[in-house]
């Protein structure tokens, strides 16, 4: 998924030596991380006919992050209409809270509190189920005014953390550079990405991969975007974005190169001009104009599903193809959604390292 001609080397074998120097530079972070989580209370502080205010409070309970995004999603078509202390957008019945400049940086136990004004429907306005902090479900007391609710039950296997995905599913990440607006097109985009990926192994394998709920996990950059287009990381100016992004992304999370628990596919709003990305050993990285393309407003979608199949497939251990030969691991990924794996690449696929994540 790039913008240069077709290459095969690239993806292969540039992608696979560099990954193993990524790896090498992440030593010092193997494991976990201080675990992450957080807690929400959401209070209706005032109700009338058709409206209402709301106040909620975020506690980050995991390390010291530099910005936030809350999540939740209504349930009774609620509505909100003007906010204070955070940007609030609303897709649906999907809210999404975004710091102010001077709340964004939340220490362990640290919390923020913004507010907003909404509209109900005069029957029921029940306060959310649950709500995700930078990704990460918040399992701590959510509850309206004067009655704590139980925290969501929905919970992560005893082999990690609170907050942190099943093994054996697929992460995936959007890296928001500091500089760049929040914008709900790209958790949104790259999400819909993935499930048409989701919904094309299955048809082709039988069997098919788990994404996560959010399926996209936004994470808030610590540099501006010049700093990933400008700072050297590799032989190839190609590679510096995506490493950049991929290292960033395994020091905040914990993440390996391979990483035998997830495959993680990360997404970032920058690029150069010499910009590109690749697949490999249970990655999938990508620079901004795959991001772009998620959205929506970059060239026509079916480009953007076959390169994510693409790059999936390098992800679980097969080369590029060494002609167009029809299968998604040559330039035929280009003619989704004809084009169909090889039997030859089905079961290597299914006999490779994470051919067990399919199911």
């Amino acid at each position: 998924m790039h913008r240069r001609p077709f290459r095969p080397r690239l993806f292969a074998a540039a992608l696979t030596a560099a990954l193993a120097v990524t790896a090498a530079a992440a030593t010092a972070t193997t494991g976990y991380a201080a675990a992450a989580g957080c807690r929400v209370a959401y209070t209706v502080s005032s109700q009338w006919s058709g409206g209402f205010t709301a106040n909620v409070a975020v506690t980050n309970l995991g390390d010291p992050i530099s910005g936030w995004t809350l999540r939740w999603s209504f349930t009774a078509g609620q509505s909100v209409s003007q906010a204070w202390n955070a940007a609030v957008t609303q897709s649906g019945s999907a809210v999404t809270a975004v710091n102010a400049g001077w709340n964004g940086s939340l220490a362990t136990n640290g919390s923020a509190t913004f507010g907003f004004n909404g509209g109900w429907n005069n029957s029921a306005n029940p306060v959310p189920a649950s709500f995700t902090l930078n990704g990460v479900t918040c399992t701590g007391a959510v509850g309206p005014t004067g009655s704590p609710t139980v925290a969501p039950t929905t919970t992560p296997p005893t082999t990690a953390p609170p907050g942190v995905p099943p093994e054996r599913t697929v992460r995936v990440y959007w890296l928001k550079p500091t500089d760049v607006a929040y914008d709900q097109r790209y958790p949104d985009g790259i999400a819909n990405v993935m499930r048409e990926a989701q919904r094309y192994y299955r048809q082709e394998l039988g069997r098919t991969f788990t994404l996560n709920n959010p399926v996209v996990e936004v994470v808030n950059g610590d540099h501006p975007r010049s700093w990933y287009e400008n700072t050297p990381n590799g032989n190839e100016c190609y590679w510096w974005v995506v490493f950049n992004m991929q290292q960033e992304l395994m020091r905040k999370l914990s993440l390996r190169a391979p990483d035998p628990r997830w495959i993680n596919v990360g997404e970032i709003s920058a690029e150069a001009s010499c910009s590109g990305g690749g697949g490999g050993g249970g990655w999938v990285i990508l620079s901004g104009h795959d991001a772009d393309g998620g959205a929506g407003i970059n060239g026509p979608m079916n480009r953007w599903y076959g390169g994510m199949v693409h790059e999936l497939g390098h992800a679980f251990g097969l080369p590029d193809s060494t002609s167009t030969d029809g299968t998604p691991m040559s330039a035929s990924f280009y003619d989704y959604p004809n084009t169909h794996f090889s039997q030859a690449q089905k079961d290597r696929i299914l006999s490779g390292p994470y051919g067990a994540f399919l199911s």
